[in-house]
């Protein structure tokens, strides 16, 4: 492979190893911890499908990140396999395709919580809002993927 190529496979090769991993609370509220065991301080109290970043990864504890930037640890068990976003503007369109000329489906508030339904793709993402409606948001009018 010639260097110019090797480097464009590298450069690849990080981007897509250094891609956020984001998981959310489960189907009920979370305890976050200063460090990663139930003895530790209790920091505050995450609602249900709330998204984090994840930091580290141990056997029962993950590190994450919240929207906000605060940084504290869950029990692994505590977060679910649905995985939502947060939305992040005063007022998100909700779009009937990916583009904003797409039918408008509905609005979604600031700290609006959305099921992920496919990964994004070209700056928007499929979600669904917890009353059945779905459609299309920009990725950047949302936090968690």
């Amino acid at each position: 492979m010639k260097a110019p190529a090797l480097a464009a496979a590298a450069c690849f090769a990080f981007a897509h190893a250094s891609a956020a991993e984001f998981r959310s609370v489960g189907a009920a509220a979370a305890i976050l911890y200063d460090a990663p065991s139930a003895k530790a301080d209790r920091l505050f109290v995450a609602n249900r499908f709330y998204p984090f970043e994840v930091l580290v990864k141990l056997d029962q504890w993950t590190k994450v990140r919240d929207a906000n930037g605060e940084v504290a640890w869950i029990e692994n068990r505590a977060l679910g396999e649905r995985q939502t976003v947060m939305v992040t503007v005063p007022l998100a369109d909700v779009r009937a395709g990916p583009n904003a000329a797409a039918t408008l489906v509905f609005e979604a508030y600031k700290q609006v919580l959305l099921e992920v339904l496919e990964p994004p793709a070209d700056g928007w993402v499929r979600v669904r809002h917890r009353d059945g409606q779905a459609g299309f948001i920009r990725v950047s009018h949302v936090w968690g993927v």
